[in-house]
């Protein structure tokens, strides 16, 4: 009997239990209060999550020739988007839109009390890519390539803190990995019906989704030359693990358009993009050819500033600051002149 025991409890860190027969977590979702505010582990898994998809992606913009610099002035309009587009779309689902966030506006936008849908998030930073691959004067098929991978990196990060907050649960199970959550102050633990009993681990499943899809994706970014090839992978693959794998979540069962088949909100929004993606892949592979041996991926087709144009600004700005350089020489000289013609008259 005390055998059994040992080995029940073999994995034991205080926050994290191992069975058999559960997954045990007990991490308090905050990691420290700093007077009225709160330092969360979901907020630290954001800036993790940036800082290695920033990481993930630098030899791919390098090999594309998009610079740094390009990455990071387009990297901030991109963070603001998907912030935004994820809070929105998730609260524009919530059955009490109107009587709550309607009637309250200022929990629109109140990201930290829970609710984040990386579908709004998708939907908004792929028409700022555009954009900016406009500003740029970049392929954006090239720049969503590099997106969709920047995405794929750091949604395991945002599973993590998933996980650690307990805010995505499956349905109540037995099975040997699933997951029970003992934190009071774990999403979980908000609803008594959550607290301490084993759920399905769907962020655990998501998190599995999202590193066979990464893998996926930077396998195929050293072959392939076709841009928006990373793209199409990328957005096939997350509507066919997000359909298959809410059927584990326990989330809301909804109708869509009149047909009631079971499905939650996730599930019809993936059929909606998968329906989508069908034209868009056509006029992609009539559009997109692969990019020749030796050219430059990311203005390949491109019209860019003329060369001659810009050494003829430079030229003209040469000659304008030597202009400057000259007049003041001459201003100088002129001094220095007149402070002898003083001195020599002092003398006389």
């Amino acid at each position: 009997m005390e055998f059994a025991f040992m080995i029940a409890y073999a994995i034991d860190w205080g926050w994290l239990r191992v069975g058999p027969p559960y997954i045990y977590i007990n991490i308090d979702p905050v990691i420290v209060h700093l007077g009225p505010l709160a330092l969360r582990w979901y907020g630290l898994m954001y800036a993790v999550a940036i800082v290695m998809g920033l990481w993930v992606i630098r030899g791919y913009t390098a090999r594309k020739g998009i610079t740094q610099d390009m990455v990071y002035r387009i990297l901030w309009w991109c963070v603001a988007a998907g912030l935004i587009g994820g809070r929105l779309y998730f609260v524009i689902q919530q059955p009490n839109f109107v009587s709550y966030y309607l009637a309250q506006p200022q929990h629109i936008l109140a990201t930290w009390e829970g609710g984040m849908a990386f579908f709004g998030a998708i939907f908004l930073v792929i028409p700022t890519l555009v954009w900016r691959a406009r500003v740029e004067r970049l392929n954006p098929l090239v720049l969503i390539d590099a997106g969709v991978l920047f995405a794929a990196a750091g949604q395991i990060f945002g599973r993590i803190g998933n996980l650690i907050n307990g805010d995505i649960l499956g349905y109540r199970s037995t099975l040997p990995w699933s997951t029970v959550y003992q934190n009071p102050n774990s999403w979980a633990c908000l609803n008594r019906a959550t607290c301490n009993i084993p759920v399905q681990p769907a962020a655990g499943y998501e998190l599995l989704a999202n590193i066979v899809l990464l893998v996926l994706l930077l396998y195929l970014a050293r072959r392939v030359s076709r841009p928006g090839i990373l793209m199409l992978v990328y957005l096939y693959g997350y509507a066919l693990t997000q359909f298959l794998l809410f059927f584990t979540r326990e989330n809301l069962v909804v109708p869509f358009l009149g047909f009631n088949w079971g499905l939650k909100q996730a599930q019809w929004t993936s059929i909606v993009l998968l329906i989508v993606l069908l034209p868009i892949t056509y006029l992609m592979f009539r559009s997109s050819e692969p990019v020749p041996v030796g050219e430059v991926a990311a203005t390949y087709g491109i019209p860019q500033k003329p060369q001659a144009e810009g050494k003829r600004n430079q030229n003209q700005g040469t000659r304008k600051a030597q202009e400057i350089g000259g007049t003041r020489g001459s201003n100088k000289v002129g001094r220095r002149s007149n402070r002898a013609q003083r001195q020599n008259v002092k003398h006389n």
